[in-house]
């Protein structure tokens, strides 16, 4: 607890735990935080000075409680319910006194006053009375200190939970937005789930289709290592036939044998041509056979693709399909506002004819109370008369935008007619393209089962010939 540094004597800081206040301080803190109006412009110095007023004394220390403790001066008056006392006439002016002692015992020990004795109510002292309010002026300062700043916490507080209470509900209304746009209504799950079932089939059957050529392919890049290992293999044999043939000439000339054996060994040399012959023609057959295979693989990885790419299409249009879906709800969203708007008009319009009836029946008594005063009922019967064709103009008004609403329902109707036209017309489409893809999806299977097949009894018969 600190006081203020103006007014403060620094000679009592030595005897208590907070400073002492000069006694100019001390009276202005006396009349603003502690006295009402009245008594604080009768409170003067010259009631602490020389000699305390026991009087002020106890009525600052009653105000001080009333502060404090809200504890009214009445309280102070009356004798304890608890105590039987034989003649309680007796003590009447001792009572406040002693309540008022017995409180200030309670409430000083807050204030780091410890000494205070009855004499301090009933003969106070200046010194002492001057050191009691410095810590009842150090205690309440204090006190407000932090009333302000409890205060504060509780707006900052107040202003947190509000905060909280709108961040709250603005997740709340999120969570119900998302919860609406994730859930799929249900006049439209059954489409979806069918749609979500065509689709994890065609991606199934995509899959197991790449699959499927990546087989092959590694299959058409094993027979093209073939086909290079034996093309190496009979330009090596060319090669060997070059090289014997050039031997054979050398030992011509070199050797003389007799006809015999050159007929043997020249048949013999010509089967082996003949036999090298028929493998090259057999491997140009084979090299033939495979490239027309796979120019067949190509031409499936093409169609595959294609069968891709008309997928694609198919999930663009049913994108579409949804998009035009939404647009749909959204126009009929507006048709039942305007038929809302339509009804609201109607009603206006009952009201407006009440209230011309219910004008035109208040005329009609008018006109047979007021003969006498001709003029006013003209004047009145002008302004009725006025009234009336605003009325009548409103009435216009309102029948001309009936009338564009209805032509305006009659196109929005136009509208949701050609979009189911079009919806109707792409879903066809889509089942068409699906039709299509799920043709040449079997003819392609049978192609790869007929190719299989071929190429299986190929690869037999190259392993019997090798």
């Amino acid at each position: 607890m600190n006081a203020d540094k103006d007014g403060v004597s620094s000679g009592a800081m030595n005897e208590n735990t907070f400073p002492v206040c000069k006694l100019d301080t001390i009276i202005q803190f006396c009349r603003t935080d502690l006295l009402n109006a009245q008594e604080a412009k009768q409170f003067s110095k010259s009631d602490i000075t020389p000699n305390p007023k026991p009087d002020v004394v106890q009525r600052l220390y009653m105000r001080l409680l009333q502060v404090v403790y809200g504890y009214k001066p009445e309280c102070l008056y009356m004798m304890p319910l608890s105590e039987n006392v034989p003649y309680p006439t007796l003590h009447e002016g001792v009572t406040p006194i002693m309540n008022l002692y017995l409180r200030m015992c309670q409430f000083l020990p807050h204030c780091h006053v410890y000494d205070f004795s009855l004499n301090d109510l009933l003969s106070p002292k200046l010194k002492q009375t001057i050191n009691i309010l410095s810590g009842i002026m150090n205690f309440m300062r204090f006190r407000n200190h932090r009333a302000e700043h409890t205060a504060a916490h509780q707006h900052n507080f107040r202003a947190d939970m509000d905060r909280l209470q709108s961040c709250t509900k603005g997740i709340m209304e999120a969570e119900k937005k998302i919860e609406k746009l994730m859930t799929i209504p249900p006049e439209q799950q059954a489409e979806a789930r069918e749609l979500d079932r065509a689709l994890s089939e065609l991606n199934a059957t995509t899959v197991h289709e790449s699959q499927e050529v990546n087989t092959i392919n590694l299959q058409i890049a094993e027979w093209k290592t073939q086909i290079a290992e034996k093309t190496q293999s009979l330009s090596q044999k060319k090669l060997d036939v070059a090289t014997l043939k050039e031997d054979i000439v050398k030992l011509k000339s070199q050797i003389v044998e007799s006809p015999e054996e050159l007929k043997s060994e020249m048949k013999r040399m010509k089967e082996n041509v003949k036999a090298i012959k028929l493998s090259k023609e057999h491997a140009d057959e084979k090299l033939v056979e495979l490239q027309i295979n796979l120019q067949a693989v190509m031409q499936g990885k093409a169609e595959i693709q294609l069968t891709y790419k008309l997928l694609q299409d198919l999930q663009a249009s049913m994108n579409k399909t949804n998009q035009r879906q939404e647009e749909i709800q959204n126009l009929a969203a507006v048709y039942e506002k305007q038929q809302k708007e339509l009804k609201a008009v109607s009603t206006e319009e009952g009201q407006l004819k009440r209230a011309l009836a219910m004008k035109l029946d208040k005329e009609s008594k008018q006109h047979i109370r007021r003969q006498k005063k001709k003029e006013m009922k003209d004047q009145h019967f002008q302004s009725i008369v006025g009234q009336y064709d605003r009325v009548h103009l409103k009435r216009e008004e309102v029948v001309e935008q009936i009338q564009q609403i209805n032509s305006d329902t009659e196109q929005f109707k136009a509208k949701m007619q050609n979009l189911k036209d079009i919806c109707n017309q792409d879903t066809d489409k889509a089942q068409a393209l699906y039709d299509h893809v799920i043709t040449m999806l079997d003819q392609f299977h049978k192609r790869i089962e007929n190719y299989v097949v071929e190429e299986s009894a190929d690869i037999h018969k190259m392993k019997s010939n090798f």
